[in-house]
């Protein structure tokens, strides 16, 4: 008992560590690594490599296909650039693999003493992230070692030898458990090495062997694919395009299986070798073999997979792609990109709100109310994406957007919160009653009006590019906006005093919507806080400091240690 423990400790190691090295990987690299995709996939050869410098360095497939399925569905590549990502990508975890196969096992400790030391000395420093990443190292390493040791008891065990020896033969078995253990697993690298271990130990055949790296590609596929199963169609197309080619590739393979252990035997090779140079050879081969046909591909994802249908709800989240959460940055970016819908709701509520105004149209009232409910969903699906992001993995300025985007969308919430009051209080008090604004009033609320939409696109535009000169722009507009609605508030009262009627009859509501478009105009204005406050430009509060008390009232008393007291003075 104790020795299969042993052996499945060795496995989970041997994933966590993979897991470990790819996840920091993308947290200090993510953002520089998803440029040089973007910037790659013009051209077939040069997103080749792409794919596969990237997935040589944060050792997973997967990550890789997650990063590109995301850029897919978002437009911002095609799907047969995407492919060749994919295709660079499956090769570069086959030569992470090859590397990894190699004894550095006097490297494992050197790596993780390092990797710690690094990391609880400057843990939120870049430097101690990167420390994060040779402790996964070192742990892949170790664990390949500990699993070694381990298994040779096991091998020695009869029940053993006959649970192998029961895969013997039949490859669409062996391939159908290795792709099995790889979803498992979520991970070929860590499946491929194990299957390497173990045929080291002589526990493998090689024919076995053979079947189970085909079983662990094609599971590399399918688990791409199972990751993006909530995804749109545009981002689906990627993974399932790779999993053809995985798929066609072992179809092809199946019936050479025999031929290919034939030539393998000849070369005379290690038995752990010849499974990780199977394993890359197979992947070299699928490369040169589909890179040419990967607008055929293309065309085939396509037509399986066509277009999803323009959504009708405008409620529901378009950018928010869950498969982007295991790239914190990138996801980071798409929950920025949905707040940014709900400033544009916002901005149809406020256009609307004028019409109502000046038209008393109780039929777009109501409509601009039910946009307040998509304001609403939409801001709870935004909250909720960005609970599931871990801020522990953020850097600093990923963190600091991160509460940027948390701020934008409270804002405007509240803001569609107000407008739904306003056209609450126009129906009950100037719809249903037949009542108009005075033509003064009605040109101060215009004036408020249109400087309330201007702040408003001046606010996204300090949200999404964070410029300090737009951001100090804002903050101006914020004072002029409270004394222009104090000042019009007066001219109000100085209507009232010359008996306007429609002012009089208007006179509560008039001052209202006043208030209320101040208060809208302020949470606009708080999107330019985080910027001045990052740059040292805000001043801590607006309040006079207090002028000291008289020099008697401030002094101790020595005796009693405090307060004099103040006798009160005669009338």
């Amino acid at each position: 008992m104790q020795t299969l423990l042993n052996l499945l400790a060795g496995v989970s190691l041997l994933v966590w560590g993979t897991h470990i090295v790819r996840t920091g990987i993308l947290r200090i690299y993510g953002g520089d690594l998803r440029r040089v995709l973007r910037r790659s996939v013009s051209k077939r050869g040069s997103a080749f490599l792409a794919g596969l410098g990237i997935t040589a360095l944060i050792q997973s497939s997967t990550a890789t296909a997650l990063i590109v399925a995301a850029f897919a569905g978002q437009g911002f590549i095609g799907t047969a650039p995407a492919l060749s990502v994919m295709l660079g990508a499956d090769v570069g975890t086959a030569l992470v693999t090859l590397v990894l196969s190699f004894d550095l096992s006097w490297l494992a400790p050197f790596l993780i003493f390092v990797g710690v030391v690094l990391f609880l000395s400057l843990q939120n420093t870049m430097t101690g992230r990167f420390g994060r990443i040779l402790i996964g190292l070192g742990l892949i390493m170790f664990a390949l070692q500990w699993i070694s040791v381990a298994a040779k008891p096991v091998v020695q065990a009869a029940g053993v030898k006959v649970i192998f020896a029961s895969l013997t033969g039949d490859v669409l078995l062996d391939m159908l458990v290795a792709a099995l253990l790889t979803i498992l697993c979520y991970s070929s690298l860590a499946v491929v090495l194990l299957l390497a271990a173990l045929a080291g130990l002589q526990v493998l055949s090689l024919p076995v062997a053979l079947g189970l790296v085909l079983g662990a590609n094609l599971g590399s596929g399918l688990l791409g694919m199972l990751s993006t199963l909530r995804s749109p169609p545009e981002a689906r197309r990627v993974t399932l395009g790779n999993f053809l080619f995985k798929l066609i590739g072992c179809v092809l393979c199946i019936p050479l299986v025999g031929h290919i252990e034939s030539w393998i035997d000849g070369l005379a090779l290690d038995s752990a070798r010849e499974v990780v140079l199977f394993h890359l050879a197979f992947n070299i081969v699928l490369a040169l073999v589909f890179v040419g046909l990967t607008d055929r591909i293309a065309r085939v994802a396509e037509r399986l997979l066509p277009d999803r249908p323009a959504a009708d709800d405008p409620a529901k989240p378009r950018h928010l792609d869950p498969s982007a959460l295991e790239t914190p940055a990138l996801a980071i970016s798409f929950a920025a990109r949905e707040a940014l819908r709900i400033g544009d709701v916002i901005e149809q509520m406020l256009a609307g709100l004028l019409t109502v105004l000046k038209t008393n149209d109780r039929t777009l009232a109501e409509r601009l109310r039910r946009m307040d409910d998509v304001v609403d969903e939409l801001y709870t699906a935004v909250k909720l994406y960005l609970t599931q992001i871990s801020r522990e993995a953020l850097e600093e300025r990923e963190g600091r957007r991160w509460a940027d985007i948390v701020s934008f969308t409270i804002n405007m919430e509240q803001v569609g919160d107000i407008i739904d009051r306003i056209l609450t209080d126009l129906e009950e008090k100037k719809i249903d009653k037949g009542r108009n604004f005075s033509g003064a009033g009605m040109a101060e609320i215009y004036d408020l009006h249109a400087r309330l939409i201007a702040n408003l696109r001046l606010g996204l535009s300090v949200f999404l590019n964070g410029d300090l000169k737009s951001a100090q722009e804002l903050l101006a507009q914020k004072v002029l906006f409270r004394d222009l609605e104090r000042a019009y508030a007066d001219s109000h009262l100085s209507r009232l005093a010359g008996n306007t009627a429609d002012s009089i009859e208007t006179s509560s509501l008039h001052l209202d919507l006043l208030a209320d478009l101040r208060r809208i105009n302020s949470h606009i204005c708080s999107i330019a806080y985080p910027i001045l406050e990052q740059a040292g430009v805000l001043a801590r509060t607006r309040l006079k400091a207090p002028e000291p008390p008289p020099a008697e009232a401030v002094s101790l008393d020595a005796d009693k240690a405090e307060w004099p007291s103040r006798k009160p003075t005669a009338a």
